[in-house]
């Protein structure tokens, strides 16, 4: 049987407090699903050959990918600055896109909506995006009859211990709408796998590059908050638009869903 894994990244944060200022009033989960023997023998080589081909990545100091240092051009990533080399390397991004086989979930929540709709329940919002994610997840897996885990990158010690019992209870206790039992009977593990960031690990580099992008869709499709303005971004959207996780023909509330 197959096993899949669900690599997780996030835009914003969990303070509700800060949820008046419209910079941070959205948290969203972005999850990336693939097959762990497709990353293995497929997905992994072609983005290490990508990074090869444009930053000369030798396997004894591998180039992580990060979207921020890639669009400001930072190292390793200063190539990038001459508009040829930057043109190529999108290019050769979109085709990877293009060609990788990959399912998005993903799950943003509105917190002011949430703070203010909710006076007394203040459900952490990181952790109800991810009982919501795991309930899109397990979906998913049951569909396809395979298992799988979860995967996000590590933030340090003590948060990670935080997320890791969040999960941890998640699982043995069920959601609202899953029992325990129908949870674990699709998950290899019980526990949140937590990578750092120097492990080079390939499913989390592209939730990493694909977290804005998918927030972004999910603003314009979902949110109908459209910037009107034409950008790289938008190549990427029409990339990742068919990776959405469908059920029963609908994007929306499986493969993106919007809290509360």
């Amino acid at each position: 049987m197959s096993k899949y894994r669900i690599y997780i990244d996030e835009t914003g944060n969990s303070d509700l407090k800060a949820s008046g200022n419209e910079n941070h009033q959205y948290l969203c989960l972005a999850g990336v699903v693939m097959d762990l023997d497709y990353v293995r023998e497929v997905f992994q080589p072609k983005l290490e050959q990508l990074k090869k081909n444009f930053f000369d990545s030798h396997p004894d100091e591998p180039i992580i990918f990060h979207r921020k240092e890639l669009m400001n051009a930072k190292h390793p990533f200063q190539s990038l600055k001459n508009p040829i080399k930057r043109d190529e390397f999108n290019n050769a991004y979109l085709q990877l896109l293009k060609e990788t086989d990959f399912t998005i979930i993903a799950v943003l929540i509105d917190k002011l909506e949430h703070n203010e709709g909710y006076a007394t329940w203040k459900y952490d919002p990181y952790h109800y995006c991810q009982e919501i994610l795991v309930e899109r997840y397990r979906l998913f897996l049951h569909l396809k009859n395979v298992k799988g885990d979860v995967m996000i990158e590590s933030r340090g010690g003590a948060e990670d211990m935080r997320l890791k019992k969040s999960f941890n209870k998640l699982i043995e206790n069920g959601t609202q709408y899953l029992k325990s039992e129908e949870i674990k009977e699709v998950f290899t593990s019980v526990q949140l796998k937590v990578k750092p960031k120097t492990a080079n690990i390939t499913g989390l580099q592209l939730a990493d590059l694909l977290a804005h992008p998918i927030r972004r869709w999910i603003f314009k499709n979902i949110l109908n908050k459209d910037e009107n303005k034409s950008t790289f971004a938008d190549e990427i959207l029409k990339e990742i638009e068919p990776k959405f996780f469908t059920y029963k023909g609908k994007i929306s509330g499986y493969g993106a869903k919007k809290l509360p």
